[in-house]
């Protein structure tokens, strides 16, 4: 559904409403911007592609990253399947095992990607990810252990992606590097940055598994690699000051005319309308996932959902059953909604999940008024 919807537009999201992927491409291809130690030595002309289809198998998009069967990523909560074997590409990794197998040793992948998710300000189902990948011959880094060797590409790869967030936000900007785990990296990390008061994560990286390696045809004895997957909207978000990310989506004209492509303009925000809270609550089967909430939720309300949050759970235990309590946070960008329309939506969103979801069974609905001085609740049964 996001694909279809999106498909018209998407492609040049990135520069018609000001993704800042030009800079990026700017860093990674001026041999003049210090990226790293090793890089200095070692120049490369990355190789750019973002004509992919956004259409691919399971095999590019787990096989070759050796996600492992049961792996939530491939579960169909996680990811948009079109039929057993066909999905809308959660990553652009999916493209890895292809451009490495081509004998590319140093490219950038730009793509839509689309992935069933939480619901809050900078997560959305569909999204503009750049995959950047980089390989060394173990003659160019001068070591023979393969543990410093790895460590030295570990090196590069944090020196380069440091490089690039000072290059786009400044070098006084606050980040972390957080360990991880992926598949199809050995060491994995996630870089994350400091914004609205919290910290973002903004990519995730690491040294490419050597199976991996083999898989795309190179030979592990001697060749070492790092690959980089960062969400564009992100970053965008912190270049631009735009505090939501389904602003990317929207059509109005207050907001797509503060841009320009090729400009850096920070976003002035045009209003805040107030948000509307209402809560709905079920009891759990073993089966559930919580991004079939969010589907239900985003395929009924679609941009009026700010954000779904669990505020309680109960665990009967003489039963041996848990319910849970979500509260949906409506909030236009664009006009003040009102009670009795969200009200429509909430009675929809409580009847689609128990006629689609069958697993759940929904006990009761609260409908939820806040004011300044008080909460109250209204029992619907």
């Amino acid at each position: 559904f996001f694909f279809f919807q999106a498909e018209d537009g998407i492609r040049d999201a990135q520069e018609s409403r000001g993704l800042g992927d030009v800079y990026k491409r700017q860093f990674f291809s001026d041999k003049n911007i210090f990226k790293s130690e090793l890089h200095q030595k070692i120049s490369y002309d990355y190789v750019t592609r973002k004509d992919f289809s956004p259409i691919t198998s399971t095999s590019q998009c787990f096989d070759c990253l050796l996600i492992p069967e049961d792996h939530q990523s491939r579960q169909k909560s996680d990811s948009y399947y079109m039929n057993e074997n066909t999905l809308l590409r959660p990553h652009t990794s999916a493209h890895q095992n292809e451009m490495i197998s081509k004998g590319n040793n140093a490219f950038l992948v730009y793509g839509d990607v689309y992935r069933r998710d939480e619901i809050d300000a900078t997560h959305y189902p569909a999204f503009h990810q750049m995959e950047a990948v980089r390989i060394f011959t173990k003659n160019q880094i001068k070591h023979e252990q393969k543990d410093l060797i790895i460590a030295e590409v570990a090196r590069d790869l944090q020196q380069t992606l440091e490089q690039l967030v000072k290059y786009l936000f400044g070098s006084d900007i606050q980040m972390r590097w957080i360990p991880a785990y992926f598949p199809f990296t050995e060491p994995s990390f996630e870089l994350e940055i400091y914004y609205q008061d919290e910290w973002l994560e903004m990519l995730g990286c690491g040294v490419i598994h050597p199976k991996v390696m083999e898989l795309s045809g190179r030979d592990t004895e001697v060749e070492y690699g790092w690959a980089a997957g960062l969400g564009l909207e992100r970053f965008a978000m912190k270049l631009f000051d735009i505090p939501d990310i389904r602003l990317f989506w929207s059509t109005d004209q207050r907001f797509i005319s503060q841009f320009q492509a090729g400009k850096i303009t920070k976003f002035q925000q045009f209003s805040k309308y107030p948000a509307c809270y209402k809560d709905v609550s079920f009891w759990l089967n073993p089966t559930y996932q919580e991004n079939d909430l969010y589907e239900v939720v985003r395929g009924i309300a679609g941009d009026l959902i700010e954000k779904v949050e669990l505020v309680d759970h109960f665990v009967d235990q003489k039963r041996s059953r848990t319910s849970k309590c979500y509260r949906i946070h409506y909030r236009s960008l664009e006009r003040t909604l009102n009670n009795d329309e969200i009200d429509v939506l909430q009675f929809q969103i409580r009847s689609d999940l128990s006629v689609s979801y069958t697993h759940l069974t929904l006990p009761t609905i609260y409908s939820v008024q806040i004011s300044v001085v008080a909460v109250s609740l209204k029992k619907k049964t």
